[in-house]
């Protein structure tokens, strides 16, 4: 199988149907950045830590490959897509891990400055990405309809990468610098 096929060279793709549309859609924009997403939980993955959170990533980034197939198929043409769905476990499961890594972390009482160790930053950068396809997906889901299960997933998701880098921080234990706007009084 050849990597490039040239139907692209005019600026259109093609949807998981054979739908063509222009590269810069909003529904190839979704999935494009729930790709870029998935490649930055790649690269976080690749860095030190536990393995469980190892893991929770590898299941997510396979989740994502989900969310990116169900983005890629228009919805009056979803009967067609033979995989798994985003399910409310799913959700529920990335809630669980959220409050079993806030078991052991200090309460939060500010914001916090994205930093302090090169995996915390990565981590919160990949939480920035995963907002960015949430706005998309919402921008897709005002024009054509998309799972809500998609949208409270990837929603939940950037809390989850908020908590994830609180919880890299202390076992790095790098300092979490909180934003402390200045008084203007």
């Amino acid at each position: 199988m050849k990597i490039y096929t040239k139907t692209g060279d005019k600026g259109t793709t093609a949807l998981f149907t054979g739908t063509r549309v222009p590269k810069h859609h909003v529904r190839i924009e979704s999935y494009g950045t729930i790709d870029e997403l998935n490649s930055y939980l790649g690269l976080l993955r690749d860095q030190k830590m536990d393995e469980h959170s190892k893991k929770t990533l590898a299941l997510i980034q396979e989740k994502l490959f989900t969310v990116g197939s169900i983005l890629a198929t228009e919805p009056k043409k979803d009967n067609r897509l033979k995989i798994p769905r985003i399910s409310l476990e799913d959700i529920e499961f990335l809630e669980q891990e959220m409050d079993r890594m806030n078991e052991d972390l200090p309460e939060m009482t500010h914001f916090i400055l994205p930093g302090g160790h090169t995996t915390v930053s990565y981590c919160h950068i990949a939480r920035t990405v995963c907002r960015r396809g949430e706005r998309m997906i919402s921008y897709l889901h005002e024009n054509e309809p998309v799972p809500d299960n998609v949208l409270s997933y990837i929603n939940r998701l950037s809390d989850y990468l908020f908590v994830l880098a609180r919880k890299l921080s202390k076992d790095l234990n790098a300092q979490e610098v909180k934003w402390i706007p200045e008084n203007l009084d």
